[in-house]
């Protein structure tokens, strides 16, 4: 294995039983908090079990966890540990934090939107809306469709994984890069100046490639930025008003805790550094985006509910591929992913890791049980026992085991 893989592996920074491994050399320095759970009136019954995940997320070391559920009984926000290391505040059920990758389901939400107007064809190839963008070192954008952009079968190499970049953003360098700009042609050009994994549609690997691409090509079909089309399509008609697109805006806006990272340091003295603020360009469409619990509760309610989507689209959306072998119970569709927890139930959603952010949002698939929930650490966590606990109803060990995708700051 290479450093770079080393460095990607790491950076998944967050869900399930692969993080917890992450955890041991950071935890000493974080005694946990102390936890608090807040219930919307007639809620709180039945959830027990997923404070007490909680709660063994701030004992694996993470700072603080914030998470809500929605289900038939109504809303229950759970919180534990602090949302600032300095002043001991504890977390906020109305924090605002940086969901990383779940961006993706919202650009991907879009896409489907435009092809249900008539202005693309999923299938359509990603040379008829960018031409000659993805060419060279074998790739080639006649031979990929926006498709495979979306549930990742591309074989695009994975622009986070290239060891330049890690240098600048995936490294302790990224104190000195944290403000630093990035367009969405860098992050394709560094992509092209590497082989790709595979032939289209051979096989499947994540790649936030795909999703700088697809955030391109909404620009290109509406003229229009992709931010103001996710603006326009999803957060204004579901009224998601906590949820922002910052482009280079470095500050996290209205109520928030402060977001913690070890930059990818796993010695036993790795030094937490605050990374709150950050220029989150070099995600852009692949992971930029900011909300709270309540918005990605609401965004998966309404989109699993048929609400966001023609139900041709999100058939769609929900057509799932096989994903790493690492993870058998779970399946990757558009932007969107199918998981089978141990209880024999299936949800869908997306996680996100970024720095100081480890995020979760998921729906039943009738849209009636949400669970979304963020740690404001990117170093320690296990949400496999948060899910598990939420639906399946008990408790499992934190680190035990659960589903994850690649955040956006690693590699599959």
């Amino acid at each position: 294995m290479t450093h770079t893989q080393r460095r990607g592996r790491v950076a998944r920074a967050s869900l399930a039983a692969v993080a917890a491994t992450a955890a041991l050399g950071a935890s000493a320095l974080l005694a946990p908090g102390a936890s608090a759970a807040t219930h919307s009136a007639g809620a709180g019954k039945g959830h027990a079990a997923t404070q007490k995940a909680l709660d063994a997320n701030v004992a694996l070391g993470v700072p603080g966890v914030v998470a809500q559920a929605r289900d038939a009984r109504g809303t229950w926000n759970g919180t534990s540990g602090v949302g600032n290391l300095k002043t001991k505040k504890p977390r906020g059920a109305d924090d605002r934090f940086r969901i990383g990758s779940i961006s993706k389901t919202f650009v991907a939400t879009v896409v489907l939107q435009l092809e249900a107007d008539g202005k693309l064809d999923i299938d359509d190839k990603v040379d008829k809306w960018l031409p000659g963008v993805v060419r060279g070192n074998g790739h080639d954008g006649r031979r990929i469709t926006i498709r495979q952009l979306l549930n990742h079968s591309s074989g695009i190499y994975n622009y986070t994984e290239d060891a330049g970049f890690g240098r600048k953003i995936l490294s302790k360098n990224f104190l000195k890069h944290r403000y630093d700009t990035f367009t969405p042609r860098q992050l394709v050009k560094t992509a092209m100046g590497h082989r790709p994994y595979f032939k289209p549609g051979a096989d499947w690997h994540y790649s936030n490639t795909n999703y700088i691409l697809a955030g391109m090509i909404i620009e290109k079909a509406t003229g229009h930025p992709y931010g103001t089309e996710v603006e326009r399509r999803v957060l204004k008609p579901l009224k998601l008003r906590s949820t922002s697109l910052p482009g280079t805006k470095a500050r996290v806006p209205g109520p928030h805790s402060r977001g913690y990272s070890t930059l990818f340091d796993t010695s036993p003295k790795a030094k937490v550094h605050d990374v709150t603020e950050m220029n989150p360009s070099w995600g852009h469409s692949a992971g930029e985006m900011i909300s709270t619990t309540s918005d990605l509760n609401r965004f998966y309610q309404s989109l699993l509910g048929g609400r966001l989507l023609p139900a041709k689209q999100l058939k769609e959306m929900k057509t799932t591929i096989p994903m790493s072998k690492e993870a058998p119970n779970a399946r990757y569709g558009l932007g969107l992913a199918k998981i089978k927890l141990p209880c024999s139930t299936t949800v869908w959603g997306h996680d996100g890791g970024i720095h100081g952010s480890a995020s979760l949002g998921l729906t039943t698939g009738d849209g009636r049980h949400t669970l979304a929930a963020n740690l404001n650490g990117d170093w320690a966590g296990d949400f496999g026992s948060v899910m598990t606990a939420e639906f399946c109803g008990k408790g499992a060990p934190a680190a035990a085991g659960g589903w994850s995708t690649p955040s956006l700051t690693g590699g599959e």
